[in-house]
This record gives C-alpha cells, structure tokens and sequence, in this order.
C-alpha cells in the first residue's frame, strides 16, 4: 500500500494514493462511478450518508450532498460537484461547500498489461483558519485523512480480490 502526504509552503497539502487491483479497468471504472459506493470506501465510524447526487448517473456538473461525522461528535455537510470526467481514465471532485477552504480529488485508473487496474487517488487540499488549522493538521487531521485513505485502500482489497 503507498499512501503519502506531503505539506507546501502555500499552505496547501496534498494525499497521494496508489494501487493496483486484479480486475479490468471497465469493472473498476464502474465500480467508481457509480456514488452509491462510496459508502462501501468509507469508514463506517464517519457515518457517511449521501443526501443528494446518489442516482447512478455520472457525469461532469454532478453535484452529490453528504452528511460526514469524521470526528467523534462533529458532523458536518459536504458538498462536491464532479468536475471532470475521461471515462476509464480519470474523474476529478471538488469540494464546492465543506471543511476545507479547497478539496480538488483526482481519480486516475491505468491499465495495465495483465489486464489489471491501477487506481491513482490524488488530493490538494488547504485548511481553513490560518494558523488555527495548520496545527489541528499537524495535531490530528492529517493522520485522519491518512486512516480514511488506509481504509479505503484495504476495503478495495476485500471488494477486489486477488484471484
């Protein structure tokens, strides 16, 4: 598993996510776009419900609407609209209303020569508050966002095993 993150001078931060399942890119790609599994990607302690946008459509302009408990006792809305869109290469979210002053998530699916699928996860993001929320970064949302990405990883695991 390769989840990294880094932190930038401008105050942004970014999440860097890769891995490769045995399946075709076709299977994965669906999989992916379709919003109703987000909740199978999520760790059920967020509480993580879709309030609008659950629809199987997908396409660029989608708004979905979430209610995301990512702490204990702080639950919060989520707004993002699917931005960009290549079908079996990449999709790209964005947060339009939310916890971070900037949340810009890119999907990548490459495939591979064994018919395999390797999923790139990709995040910039920026905290709010100034100095306020570099130090709830540093204190513990940083290692949160790599917990949710750690689960989602070994989630996709068990929906996609190795054959």
């Amino acid at each position: 598993m390769s989840v990294k993150t880094k932190s930038y001078k401008s105050g942004l931060y970014s999440i860097k996510s890769k891995q490769k399942v045995n399946e075709p890119i076709e299977k994965i790609w669906d999989f992916f776009c379709n919003p109703k599994n987000l909740n199978l990607l999520t760790p059920t302690d967020m509480k993580f419900k879709i309030l609008s946008g659950r629809s199987e459509d997908f396409y660029t302009g989608k708004i979905i609407s979430y209610n995301v408990n990512p702490f204990k006792f702080f639950n919060m809305k989520w707004v993002t609209e699917i931005s960009y869109i290549e079908k079996n290469k990449y999709f790209i979210d964005e947060q339009r209303f939310g916890p971070y002053n900037m949340w810009h998530h890119e999907h990548h699916f490459k495939k591979n020569d064994d018919n395999s699928t390797t999923i790139i996860d990709k995040v910039i993001y920026k905290m709010p508050f100034g100095i306020f929320g570099k130090i709830a970064h540093s204190l513990f949302i940083k290692k949160r966002l790599k917990q949710i990405f750690e689960f989602r990883h070994d989630a996709i695991d068990k929906l996609f095993p190795e054959n």
